[in-house]
């Protein structure tokens, strides 16, 4: 089937099976392999991608269902080879250690910070909620949402890498 399609900016035109999801299609036919396959059944959150303004686990979505959207994957947050204040937190704060979630974890942030530029710990946990992360914990992740947004406070004695 054929689908058009438009990838962080750019427009796509590909013949595609009926039964390849989102997520191959982005690594495969497009060769956009920041979003990752975690579990592959919607339950990790590293394949996130924003679709249409909303966050979405892109191992549910066929690729064929994604026709006439707009997608924004991870490479969309880049700019000129610099990263984009959000992944700048992420590593100032410590908040990608192995990094496999991390992608989809910024997904998810950039549509809350986009609807909500000063949100609370709460609102940051429920953005998140789907993300699962091994490896840092969610507290690096929050203070490092915390910082993009400008409100990070500084611990006393604290000091930073």
């Amino acid at each position: 089937m054929k689908i058009t399609l438009t990838v962080n900016g750019k427009k796509y035109q590909r013949d595609v099976s009926e039964a390849k999801n989102l997520l191959h299609f982005l690594r495969e036919d497009l060769g956009l392999t920041g979003t990752k396959e975690g579990c592959g059944a919607g339950e990790c959150g590293a394949c996130t991608v924003i679709m249409n303004g909303k966050t979405v686990n892109s191992c549910l979505i066929l690729a064929v269902e994604a026709n006439g959207a707009e997608v924004q994957t991870i490479e969309s947050e880049a700019k000129n080879g610099k990263l984009s204040k959000l992944q700048q937190a992420f590593k100032k704060n410590h908040a990608v250690q192995c990094g496999f979630c991390t992608p989809g974890m910024i997904m998810s942030v950039r549509t809350l910070l986009e609807a909500n530029s000063k949100p609370t710990v709460e609102q940051i946990k429920e953005a998140i909620e789907g993300n699962f992360c091994r490896c840092t914990g969610y507290q690096q992740i929050i203070e490092a949402v915390q910082d993009a947004s400008g409100q990070l406070k500084k611990k006393e004695g604290l000091k930073r890498a």
